[in-house]
C-alpha cells in the first residue's frame, strides 16, 4: 500500500477535524477568554484581594480544563472507543469462525469518516473470507467425491475378476475399466497439483521465445485420432508464425485443454474451428465448437473448480481443467471468456498481451 493511501481515500467525506470544528473551537476559546476578561474588569473583582484575584483566574480555568477534558474524553468514547471495542469484538468473532459478523456504519454514505470505511472495509474482508471458507469446503467435499468415485469402480471390478468362471472377454473389459479409473484417479491428482502451484505461485514460469501457431498446430494433431474417430470437421486458420514469450509447457496445458473439451461435447460429423490472429499488442486465440452448448447459468461458473455443466461426460473429465487454463491465463495477464448458445456449441477465446 502506498503511503497516505487510506488517508485520500475517496468514499471519506467527513473528516475527523474539519474546519467547521476549528471555527467553533476557536470561538468557544474567544468566549472564555471574554468571559475571564469580563470576570477581571467586574468591580466585584477589583474589590478582592491581589490573593484571591489570581486564585480566582486560577479556578476558573482549572473548572474549564476540567469540562474540556471530561467534553474530550466523551468524544474520544464515542468516536473512537465504542467503534473500536464493536470492531474488536467482530474480529475476535471472525477468528472464531462466524464469517456471518456484519459490523454497521455509523453515518450514512454522504457522511462517511474513517471508522466507516474502516467497517465497509472490515465487512467485506469478512465476506471474502467467508467466501474462500465455502470454496475450501467444496473443494474438499468435491476431492473427496471425485478421488471416491474412481476408487470404487477400482475396487469394485477388483473383486469382480476375482471370479475364476469369467470368459475371457469380460476379463478384459472389466480390466480396462479398472485401467480408465486408474488413468482418471491420476489425472484428477495431477490437476489438483497443478492447480495447487499454480494458485499458490510455486510453479517457475519459464518464459522463452517460441512460434505459437507451431504450437497450436502441434496440439490439434496431437488429437488428430478422436477428431477423425467422430469425424469432425477442424477447420484452422492461424498465421504462419508469431513469436511469443511465454511459458510454453503452461500455455500447452490450456490449449490441449481447450481442444479436447471442443472435440469431446462436439458430436459426430460436427465442426470445430482454431483461429488466431495478433496485432502489436496481443495475439488472439479462439476454439469454436459446434457441440452442445451452454445456458447461462452453467456459462457463469464454467470456470469454477469440479464445476461441470454437461453431466453426461463427467466421466471423461473431473472439472478441474477450465480453472486450471484459467489461472495459467491469469498469471500471464492474459484472458479467457466464452460465448455459448444452448444446442448450437461454444467459442473460447484467448488473449495474451505481446
Amino acid at each position: 500500500m502506498k503511503k497516505n493511501q487510506f488517508i485520500h481515500d475517496s468514499r471519506i467525506k467527513k473528516n475527523a477535524w474539519g474546519v467547521g470544528k476549528a471555527i467553533l473551537t476557536y470561538l468557544v476559546m474567544l468566549l472564555l477568554v471574554g468571559i475571564q476578561v469580563g470576570l477581571i474588569v467586574s468591580p466585584l473583582f477589583q474589590n478582592l484581594s491581589d490573593f484571591f484575584r489570581v486564585n480566582l483566574v486560577l479556578l476558573y480555568w482549572v473548572f474549564v480544563t476540567i469540562v474540556f477534558i471530561r467534553i474530550t474524553n466523551r468524544q474520544i468514547k464515542h468516536v473512537y472507543d465504542n467503534p473500536m471495542r464493536i470492531l474488536s469484538k467482530a474480529t475476535k468473532d471472525v477468528a472464531s469462525g462466524d464469517f456471518s459478523v456484519y459490523v454497521e456504519p455509523r453515518h450514512t454514505s454522504d457522511k462517511y469518516d474513517y471508522i466507516d470505511v474502516l467497517f465497509i472495509d472490515f465487512n467485506k474482508m469478512v465476506a471474502e473470507l467467508g467466501s474462500i471458507e465455502t470454496l475450501k469446503n467444496d473443494f474438499v467435499s468435491n476431492v473427496s467425491h471425485e478421488i471416491k468415485t474412481p476408487l470404487a469402480v477400482i475396487q469394485n471390478y477388483t473383486q469382480a475378476l476375482q471370479n475364476n468362471s469369467l470368459d475371457e472377454l469380460t476379463r478384459n473389459e472389466y480390466m480396462k475399466t479398472i485401467i480408465d479409473a486408474t488413468n482418471r484417479l491420476s489425472s484428477l491428482v495431477s490437476n489438483i497439483l497443478k492447480l495447487n502451484k499454480i494458485e499458490n505461485q510455486e510453479i517457475e514460469n519459464i518464459h522463452e521465445p517460441y512460434n505459437l501457431c507451431t504450437q497450436l498446430c502441434e496440439c490439434a494433431l496431437g488429437f488428430e485420432s478422436l477428431w477423425e474417430q467422430k469425424e469432425i470437421n477442424l477447420d484452422v486458420d492461424i498465421e504462419d508464425q508469431v513469436t511469443i514469450e511465454y511459458d510454453k509447457d503452461s500455455l500447452e496445458l490450456v490449449w490441449n485443454n481447450l481442444i479436447s473439451n471442443a472435440i469431446k461435447f462436439t458430436n459426430n460429423k460436427g465442426k470445430i474451428k482454431l483461429s488466431q490472429t495478433s496485432n502489436k499488442n496481443e495475439v488472439i486465440v479462439s476454439i469454436q465448437d459446434t457441440g452442445c452448448g451452454m445456458d447461462i447459468e452453467t456459462m457463469k461458473h464454467i470456470f469454477d473448480k469440479f464445476y461441470q455443466g454437461d453431466t453426461s461426460h463427467s466421466i471423461e473429465g473431473n472439472g478441474l481443467g477450465l480453472a486450471l487454463a484459467k489461472q495459467i491465463i491469469e498469471r500471464a495477464d492474459g484472458t479467457i471468456s466464452v460465448t455459448s448458445e444452448l444446442n448450437k456449441g461454444s467459442t473460447f477465446t484467448v488473449i495474451l498481451p505481446l
